[in-house]
């Protein structure tokens, strides 16, 4: 599968960022991560917005994770929400 380019959209519908991945959800992932809790992302090249709402949560560090991980780290979590067709 191609990496695609997911455009993050704000409520105004300015595109503030770009997130690549082979998927939408791995996308909105990385834009979890980065603090974002209503992601809507535009498929570069399609008319296509993938809508997620998305959070952080922290858990505790996976068993076997290397000595210089901090003991909580950040997860992101995000739910598909639907899809929105551009004009």
């Amino acid at each position: 599968a191609e990496m695609r380019n997911f455009a993050l959209r704000d409520a105004q519908g300015n595109e503030i960022g770009v997130f690549t991945g082979k998927s939408p959800r791995q996308a909105a992932l990385k834009a979890a991560n980065r603090g974002y809790t209503e992601i809507k992302l535009r498929e570069r090249g399609t008319k296509k917005v993938h809508i997620f709402s998305g959070e952080r949560v922290q858990v505790d560090k996976p068993a076997g994770a290397p000595a210089w991980m901090p003991d909580k780290i950040w997860k992101p979590k995000v739910k598909k929400e639907g899809i929105e067709k551009l004009d």
